[in-house]
């Protein structure tokens, strides 16, 4: 049977969503590219906002600060729904400040709704909604993009697995966490958001890390 939320509740979880949103519409890899003077991240490489294009910059320290702070957003996305919530229904409000979060990422409001891909604070938010499903989304992120050099690679294999992994850890239920659905809809989104390298992977066109427009 489903739990009716009380209206307070649906108030509250509304508010998280809207923070989440502002949250992962925070533009990182822009802000500081422009702020060191490595010009503007829209007119370099791929256009993307995120880590791999900071990259392209020639800024190693920047692409890091960048996908820490990405994935860092997601986290406290997440985090403070946990706090700000009732325990009655604060799995809920994570999960919905999860996946707002990579929307937000992915369509930002300060951007005129063009962002970037949502790989880093994808996993930034399922390290927090679901620790071992976000550690083991990095650890198939990384060594994917280790082996074969393709960054777009290592994000998809980690945005098949987690969902499967998430159900697995939490029960195929959709009643039982709303954690397991958070995480497929955020995958959804990620992998919807990399069409154009799934294409190019098809057809084995994909640059490797290092080279040119991704």
């Amino acid at each position: 049977m489903t739990e009716t939320l009380p209206s307070y509740a649906l108030w509250l979880i509304g508010s998280m969503a809207f923070l989440g949103y502002v949250l992962g519409s925070v533009p990182f890899g822009l802000l500081l590219t422009n702020f060191a003077g490595a010009g503007d991240l829209r007119k370099i490489g791929s256009g993307n906002i995120g880590a791999t294009n900071v990259l392209r910059t020639g800024r190693k320290d920047l692409a890091a600060a960048t996908l820490l702070l990405d994935a860092a957003k997601g986290v406290l996305a997440v985090l403070t729904a946990w706090i700000m919530t009732p325990p009655d229904f604060s799995d809920r409000a994570a999960a919905v400040a999860a996946l707002a979060a990579v929307v937000g990422h992915c369509y930002p409001i300060f951007l005129g709704f063009k962002g970037g891909k949502g790989v880093a604070t994808g996993l930034g938010v399922m390290l927090a909604l679901s620790p071992l499903t976000g550690l083991a989304g990095c650890a198939l992120w990384l060594g994917m993009a280790r082996l074969t050099r393709i960054s777009s690679a290592g994000a998809l294999s980690a945005f098949v697995a987690m969902p499967f992994i998430c159900f697995a850890l939490n029960g195929f239920s959709l009643h039982a966490s709303p954690k397991p659905m958070a995480t497929l809809l955020i995958c959804l989104l990620v992998l919807a958001r990399h069409h154009e390298n799934i294409s190019r992977l098809l057809r084995g066109a994909e640059p490797r890390i290092g080279d040119g427009k991704r």
